[in-house]
């Protein structure tokens, strides 16, 4: 997956391959293996690579080791991977300890309404790992036009929706003229 974000951001920018190995001293072939997703770049030449593109590393190193599924790539998985943005946190609510059956997650966001339960209750926590590509029917953390929101992932037909457990909460429907990114995947308790 991260070749795909970097081929995205590359041509995003306006740099061919070419360009970017003259100003990351990678080998071109080793640039194309990356972006087809046949090898990953070495922390060394991600951290080269984003410099290069202008973009933040850290968020890419949470696609590091992230496969695409076809269900994924039906809904052009990249566009909805931000690779140049980062979460911003308006409110510091301390630490939380992580569930050790939770290992990929990056932080905790508490839950701010009733439109997920009962499976997430207002006032509790979720734990999200950032950048994770989602299938349908998972749970995820969400930016939707300016609003931050959890739901359940559906994918059909290459389109996407975004589903509330609660009846009161209407379904976002997710057209092209939408800003939205998957911010992450949202662990749940089986």
């Amino acid at each position: 997956m991260i070749g795909n974000i970097l081929a995205k951001a590359r041509q995003d920018k306006g740099f061919s391959k070419t360009e970017l190995s003259n100003m990351t001293n990678i080998n071109i072939g080793h640039l194309t293996h990356i972006e087809k997703g046949e090898r990953n770049p070495s922390h060394k030449a991600l951290k080269s690579i984003c410099k290069a593109l202008n973009i933040p590393y850290e968020p890419l190193m949470f696609t590091y080791d992230k496969e695409v599924s076809e269900e994924q790539l039906s809904y052009n998985i990249t566009d909805c991977i931000s690779y140049n943005k980062i979460l911003a946190v308006d409110k510091i609510g301390g630490f939380i300890d992580c569930p050790p059956n939770f290992p990929g997650a990056a932080f905790a966001l508490k839950v701010p309404d009733n439109s997920m339960e009962p499976s997430f209750v207002k006032g509790s926590y979720v734990f999200v790992e950032l950048n994770s590509p989602l299938n349908s029917k998972d749970y995820g953390i969400f930016y939707y036009n300016n609003s931050i929101v959890i739901r359940k992932f559906f994918s059909k037909n290459g389109k996407i929706s975004l589903k509330a457990n609660n009846k009161n909460f209407p379904e976002i429907k997710v057209s092209s003229s939408d800003n939205f990114y998957i911010i992450g995947k949202v662990f749940k308790n089986k």
